[in-house]
């Protein structure tokens, strides 16, 4: 079992309300076609200081949408370039809510599980009562926390995968590091936000396992 303990300190979330304005400042209501004023108005439900984020449904904001949006030392994100099907990561193993906008509770970056596989946090992360973050999910929280996108303190998004025609799941799993600008990168790429994907079976130094304790929406 991990040890909580060497988890990662998780700085509170901006406000909901914070949270609305900025997905609004960034055009993220008009790639989900969703008013301005709904996502506010949903913003409010979430009460006083509450720590949660305020996540679109991959539905409506594709993670391939939603990349460039990131930000870092001036440099858009991006999607690696042998992820073209990188929209057709589904929630897997997860109910999300059945709603355009929803809540997502109890962030951890999944420190603790670095040089750990998928195939090894997946099973500890239930047993945790917890829920790993779908690849969408994990950009909102880059996107309203820039800070959490560390070098050499990244994340996978495990809840995120590709189910092949014959009903297999893909072995790549979803990941947000910063790209260190080397191969098809580009090293105009170098400190961007990057959106790539690991094996199953690897385990990863500098790769945690973000995870929720848990999700609603209304």
């Amino acid at each position: 079992m991990p040890d909580p303990s060497t988890a990662g300190t998780v700085h509170p979330l901006p406000s909901p309300s914070d949270q609305a304005e900025r997905l609004i400042g960034l055009g993220v209501h008009e790639i989900a076609g969703i008013p301005a004023e709904d996502v506010r108005a949903f913003a409010a439900t979430a009460g006083r200081g509450r720590d949660v984020l305020l996540a679109v449904h991959p539905d409506r904001a594709p993670a391939s949408a939603l990349a460039p949006l990131l930000l870092r030392d001036g440099k858009p994100g991006f999607v690696v370039v042998d992820m073209p099907d990188v929209d057709r990561f589904a929630p897997s193993a997860l109910d999300l809510p059945d709603a355009p906008l929803y809540f997502v509770a109890g962030l951890d970056r999944g420190d603790h599980m670095a040089n750990w596989s998928p195939e090894e946090a997946l099973p500890a992360l239930t047993e945790e009562g917890r829920t790993p973050l779908v690849l969408t999910e994990g950009i909102h929280w880059v996107l309203q926390q820039p800070a959490v996108l560390e070098r050499n303190l990244c994340f996978m998004t495990i809840g995120s995968r590709l189910r092949k025609a014959d009903g297999a799941l893909d072995a790549r799993t979803p990941a947000l590091w910063i790209s260190n600008g080397t191969g098809r990168d580009g090293k105009e790429r170098r400190n961007a936000p990057k959106v790539g994907w690991c094996w199953w079976g690897n385990r990863h130094t500098w790769l945690g396992f973000a995870s929720a304790a848990g999700r609603e929406g209304r």
